[in-house]
């Protein structure tokens, strides 16, 4: 295990240096997208149209924040993972798309979302579920929010973080999934007891 300080925007070259088990901390631009936010990006691709961000080289985190304005001014008051399986079934196409290097969520993503991050280059940094005020206090500021529309937990927030983790890398880009490794393992451990049981 391997522990990486990045400064957004990560390169290709950065990325595929990491591997499962290392641990990551990410200071710069980072945005928060859930299903609608994922859904809108992909029609503005398909319709020529210019997002309001360039996400080449960010890291994009599952995530609907609860955030407060308070003399015009955003500040995030809790940030905790999404169950990112959500976004498993556009998630391969926005890495294609818009290249982005870090996928953060909870609880991993499936096979189409692996093989993206292996062809394009991408990771995705499991945050651990719970720790949303830990995620708040590594948010410095709130950039600006686009797609307010969509409602305050599937907006596009863009922030500016500072040693934003630890971010444990579950999937790296040579195809290994820490999620699928685990579950192996105790599908094998749970043959071998039934096995025992079944004997005695």
């Amino acid at each position: 295990m391997v522990v990486y300080k990045f400064k957004t925007p990560v390169s290709e070259e950065q990325i595929r240096k990491l591997k499962v088990n290392d641990t990551l901390y990410l200071t710069g631009t980072m945005v928060t997208a859930r299903d609608e936010a994922h859904k809108r990006a992909l029609d503005f691709h398909t319709d020529n149209k210019q997002l309001p961000i360039n996400l080449e080289g960010l890291a994009v985190f599952h995530c609907g924040p609860i955030v407060k304005k308070e003399n015009q001014k955003w500040t995030v008051v809790a940030a905790g993972p999404t169950t990112s399986s959500r976004m498993e079934p556009v998630q391969a196409d926005f890495i294609k798309n818009f290249k982005v290097r870090i996928v953060i969520g909870k609880g991993g993503m499936g096979k189409k979302t692996v093989e993206a991050m292996k062809k394009y280059g991408a990771v995705y940094g499991a945050f651990t579920g719970g720790a949303a005020i830990l995620a708040a206090k590594a948010i410095k500021q709130v950039t600006n929010v686009e797609w307010l529309d969509l409602g305050m937990p599937e907006a596009l927030w863009i922030l500016q973080v500072e040693d934003f983790g630890p971010l444990t890398v579950a999937i790296d880009t040579h195809g290994n999934n820490l999620f699928e490794a685990v579950q192996n393992k105790a599908e094998t451990k749970k043959q071998k007891i039934y096995k025992k049981l079944s004997s005695t």
